[in-house]
């Protein structure tokens, strides 16, 4: 859930961001950081203490 999160997110951004005149690969940049955050934090949880 965390992950479709963090790109409807991320998604958003980049459509908020291109509209008020950001270049698009700039904005495009920002969103790739946030999906990669939340599939990190997706893979990482398993391994963190007391997760079970």
């Amino acid at each position: 859930m965390g992950l479709a999160l963090a790109t409807t997110f991320g998604l958003a951004a980049w459509i908020v961001l291109w509209a008020i005149g950001w270049k698009s690969i700039d904005a495009f940049l920002i969103t790739t950081v946030i999906i990669t955050l939340g599939a990190t934090a997706k893979l990482l949880a398993p391994y963190l203490p007391n997760r079970e």
